[in-house]
């Protein structure tokens, strides 16, 4: 397992402070900061990024992006995240489909789909988890009968972020049964229109009535072939790989950086006791490590490596940290939060609470990402 030290050089600098006064042009006075990739789903401000380069990073120019690397991508993001900034409509297709549309696509799927995502005008949902199948993904149930010209798909998936406002999804399901036991061979990707005949989404709401989540039904919803991604029986492998760019990233340890950066403005002031900073200390200093963790994967990223376990650490390590910033702030503050009157820390705090436990949960949770480490340190 491999964490090199990395530092930043003048050209990336450059490209975080010209975020950064982008941001403060394009974020009205009375911005209120989203959680990480459960931000606002703003088209407009996607399209805007896209505008100056920013999404669509990595893919080739002549798929209509920008051809830039990963620790770029990694820069750009970590500002966006540490504003709050509406990126929900592009972040997965940015994020996880266009690099695997440029591993496995075709090149008419590249064609078609990669310049509308480095646009921002094509935005994609991840269909993996289901009813009976969350991290365990070799035990989907959600299988693609062969019909003419295509494949007949039925099953459901679950926490189907922002489906209701998404264009498609990419659909982990059974193209074959399984044989000796084998659950991981068979398995397929499809890429599935979410307005097409079959499909019904229903919302998953949390406690307070908000929805991102979403139950998606698929019901003898036809996908053609030219909408299989990557090759037929190959999913559990692409799967695994495309894992890597989702759980690395600064999105698995600054969704809540916005609670503590409001709990500082508001209740950190010049007459601050030193357990204040104490906590403030300590949360900065885990900030700054998780960090460097999460831009040595980017370098790797950049130098051709997979570096799967480091992600899985990341990500395992990231999202308690995220639920811990969300405890310490709270119990710090002291404070009872009355709805009828919250500060935007307190209302920023409040959402923290009730979404922050999805995060040890989205993307593996933490018990299977803690067995890809053991494993690939041979334990």
């Amino acid at each position: 397992m491999d964490f090199s030290a990395t530092t930043l050089s003048p050209a990336e600098e450059a490209l975080r402070h010209e975020v950064r006064d982008f941001l403060a042009a394009e974020l009205p006075a009375d911005h209120r900061p989203g959680l990480g990739m459960a931000a606002r789903h703003d088209p407009e401000f996607s399209r805007k990024l896209a505008g100056r380069g920013w999404v669509g990073m990595a893919i080739p120019p002549e798929y209509g992006g920008q051809g830039r690397t990963a620790v770029d991508r990694f820069l750009v993001t970590e500002e966006l995240l540490a504003a709050g900034a509406p990126i929900a409509a592009h972040f997965v297709a940015d994020r996880q489909t266009g690099p695997t549309l440029l591993h496995y696509g075709t090149e008419e799927q590249r064609r078609f789909f990669l310049p509308k995502i480095a646009a921002g005008e094509c935005w994609f949902s991840l269909g993996m988890s289901e009813p009976d199948s969350g991290s365990d993904l070799a035990s989907v149930r959600t299988a693609a009968t062969k019909v003419e010209g295509g494949w007949s798909v039925n099953g459901t998936k679950v926490w189907t972020s922002a489906a209701h406002v998404n264009h498609y999804f990419v659909v982990l399901c059974r193209t074959s049964p399984v044989e000796d036991g084998k659950r991981h061979a068979g398995l397929s990707q499809l890429i599935v229109d979410l307005a097409a005949p079959g499909v019904r989404i229903s919302p998953i709401p949390y406690l307070d009535g908000t929805h991102h989540f979403n139950e998606v039904v698929l019901d003898d919803v036809f996908v053609p072939d030219d909408r299989v991604l990557g090759e037929l029986g190959a999913g559990w492998s692409q799967v695994t790989g495309e894992l890597a760019y989702e759980r690395s990233g600064p999105d698995r340890w600054l969704s809540t950086f916005p609670v503590l950066r409001e709990f500082l403005r508001e209740r950190v002031g010049p007459d601050a006791d030193a357990a204040q900073h104490e906590v403030v200390g300590r949360l900065t200093a885990r900030y700054w490590a998780l960090r460097q963790m999460s831009l040595s994967v980017a370098r790797s990223l950049d130098a051709g490596q997979a570096p799967a376990v480091e992600a899985a650490l990341v990500k395992e390590i990231g999202t308690r940290f995220e639920q811990e910033v969300v405890e310490v702030v709270r119990a710090a503050a002291e404070t009872e939060i009355d709805p009828g009157a919250a500060s935007l820390f307190e209302d920023l705090l409040a959402e923290a609470v009730l979404t922050s436990p999805s995060f040890t949960l989205r993307g593996g949770t933490n018990e299977i990402l803690r067995s890809v480490a053991a494993k690939g340190l041979g334990r």
